[in-house]
């Protein structure tokens, strides 16, 4: 029976092949000749602290529509205002509500390194996130064989651009280490089920050498989960759901800063 991560996957691969119909490849490509270098969110995430990456999120497939967010580039705004250190923009249309032109709104908004957080499955979708100004991708280890994920991972490495690497358990944890991934991201939530278990990066973390970037995902209500997971070995926290109903986003960003700073 399929999962909820593969029924997300087949619409993603059904709408990306309409978006390679209408814009072939190279035609793509030619559209990030010239374009500034991306941001290095790796070494940005390597500061001291704990970082936040701001999300912008619309809805889940776990809890619904969250925020209408009409203005995804007021939303950065004020992220950065808070102090995050970089800005996570969905752009899965189906379950998520996003889109690439959200992607560009924040990247003309903001001076941070932007990360396209969708379901990658093609290197189209690399040269997407490039040309709409993205520093970093979100690269799912469930989603991906090894032969694809490293695949991915080169050619993003190649544009200069920063793989956030999601893991969910210890299988996809040893994988995404032994491919060379430099910034981890634990998923807290179980994308087969939806369900958030709090203390799997605790559990995970261990595995990921000291050397990579560990970032926390899912799961953070507020300032008490950002401590818990800085003290879990945490350099940096994903964070959507908790500052897009919050009311105060630059304030949300700031509490978690500073209750990571108190780790």
């Amino acid at each position: 029976m399929p999962t909820v991560l593969d029924q997300i996957i087949d619409g993603v691969r059904e709408d990306l092949a309409g978006r390679e119909a209408r814009l072939p490849l190279q035609q793509l490509q030619r559209q990030c000749d010239g374009m500034p270098a991306p941001r290095d969110a790796e070494a940005l995430l390597r500061r001291p602290g704990l970082s936040v990456i701001a999300e912008v999120k619309r809805k889940s497939p776990s809890k619904g529509d969250l925020s209408q967010i009409p203005d995804p580039a007021a939303l950065a705004s004020a992220y950065a205002r808070g102090g995050a250190t970089a800005i996570s923009v969905l752009t899965e249309e189906r379950r998520f509500s996003g889109s690439l032109d959200d992607l560009t709104a924040v990247r003309d908004a903001v001076d941070l390194p932007v990360l396209r957080k969708d379901f990658m499955v093609s290197e189209y979708q690399v040269w997407e996130a490039r040309a709409r100004g993205a520093d970093m991708i979100l690269l799912i280890v469930a989603a991906l064989d090894d032969r694809r994920l490293a695949s991915l991972m080169d050619l993003a490495g190649t544009l200069g651009m920063t793989c956030l690497v999601e893991v969910h358990d210890e299988a996809e944890t040893t994988r995404a280490v032994d491919l060379g991934a430099t910034v981890i991201g634990v998923n807290n939530r179980d994308l087969k089920t939806l369900e958030v278990h709090i203390d799997t990066f605790a559990r995970l973390a261990p595995l990921i050498p000291q050397t990579c970037v560990r970032v926390a995902e899912s799961g953070v209500q507020g300032p008490d989960e950002a401590q818990l997971y800085a003290r879990a070995g945490a350099d940096a926290i994903l964070v959507g759901e908790a500052l897009v109903i919050g009311g105060d986003p630059a304030a949300g960003v700031r509490s978690m800063i500073e209750a990571g700073a108190a780790r």
